[in-house]
């Protein structure tokens, strides 16, 4: 028996020499790394040499002043940018690493500070953004993780903005979704996305509805670009039986030139069995904005912002009680004026000044004495590399 199986390892010798001079035999593919990953040594692993990785960090400090008294977390009403009155304090400290190739990106945000501890998700507070994506085919990405928010004009990065304080339609609008986005780049000039998220502004799933939606983003030329922006959620609980269907959708425009920069905003929503006389009507929710900035130098600017939030039936406000006890909706308006001076341009030195009123309902405390309105003045001063 050993004889023959002797000659048998002889003949497969001999046939895979003789293979092996007629035929290239590939070899093993060295970026596939299944079964590595309990190695003694598994840190030899190969990548994509043709991605790029980026490094950046962001860190803004304020000083704010609000007329009213802070709540018992020590925020200010409507707390987001700058939410601690009569203190120097850190906005946001942030590290964001972003790789890039062809076929695939992601990008990761960690953050702390007073913005994410006012504002933020209580799941993965420390997480601004964590998503990837890859390219299906050409112009067409699918992106899956958590995402900030592409809905509206202003950001929670005050760089990213304006003025440092945000608007009260920002305020109330979505931060931060996770899910998947599906998303066409037509050209430099046009993109469509199609997205699922969990919640209207949630990081985990708060029932078993999604929130699904589009965007739309178009520039004809440099100096304009718009998007529209819709999104169908119900954020009811799982123990209530009457459901709230939302639509709610977003338009923004905005002009840039060498000097002058316009930004403005719309927003219309409605939600089933809403309205707070009448559970069975359907409540409505509208909004706006118009912000513009001047350059008066390369270094120096102004800027002023004027807003209206209108949401009388609490579909994005939730409780806001007034000083007679009563549930109330939120109708406020406000005007924000500031100078901005940029010493280098990736940096900014802001000082602003903005008046509120709520003009139904008091909803402000001003040394324990209700008040419809309340005077802001914040002091913010950014760097980012």
């Amino acid at each position: 028996m050993s004889k023959y199986f002797s000659l048998f390892l002889l003949f497969t010798l001999v046939a895979n020499l003789a293979f092996s001079q007629k035929h290239i035999i590939k070899p093993v593919d060295s970026t596939d790394i299944t079964f590595t990953g309990t190695k003694i040594n598994p840190y030899s692993m190969e990548y994509d040499t043709t991605g790029k990785l980026q490094i950046n960090g962001y860190l803004d400090t304020y000083y704010a002043y609000y007329s009213d008294s802070s709540n018992i977390n020590g925020y200010a009403k409507f707390p987001t940018i700058a939410p601690r009155k009569n203190q120097i304090s850190m906005n946001i400290l942030q590290l964001s690493v972003k790789y890039n190739s062809n076929l695939f990106h992601g990008t990761i945000t960690i953050f702390g500070g007073d913005c994410p501890k006012s504002s933020w998700s209580e799941h993965l507070n420390f997480i601004q953004e964590a998503n990837i994506g890859f390219k299906i085919v050409k112009k067409l990405w699918l992106d899956a993780g958590f995402f900030r928010t592409h809905i509206g004009l202003e950001s929670i990065q005050p760089r990213e903005n304006m003025t440092m304080s945000l608007a009260t339609t920002t305020y109330f609008e979505p931060y931060f979704l996770s899910g998947i986005k599906l998303t066409w780049q037509q050209s430099e000039k046009l993109a469509i996305q199609l997205n699922a998220f969990n919640s209207f502004n949630q990081f985990l799933e708060t029932n078993k509805n999604k929130a699904v939606g589009f965007s739309v983003a178009y520039a004809p030329n440099k100096k304009i670009s718009s998007s529209l922006s819709s999104i169908i959620c119900d954020e009811t609980s799982l123990n209530v039986v009457t459901k709230h269907l939302r639509l709610y959708n977003n338009l923004c425009v905005v002009y840039k030139d060498t000097k002058l920069i316009i930004g403005l905003e719309g927003n219309f929503g409605l939600q089933k069995n809403s309205v707070l006389v009448n559970f069975t009507k359907t409540a409505f929710v509208y909004s706006s904005l118009i912000s513009m900035k001047y350059r008066f130098t390369p270094k120096w600017s102004s800027y002023v912002r004027g807003e209206f939030f209108n949401d009388k039936n609490e579909v994005l406000t939730g409780p806001v009680i007034s000083d007679n006890h009563n549930i109330v909706g939120v109708q406020i308006y406000g005007i924000t004026h500031g100078y901005e001076f940029k010493p280098i341009p990736n940096s900014y030195f802001r000082v602003e000044c903005r008046y509120l009123n709520n003009y139904h309902d008091n909803i402000f405390y001003i040394k324990s004495n209700p008040s419809y309105s309340r005077f802001e003045f914040i002091a913010g001063l950014g760097l980012w590399f």
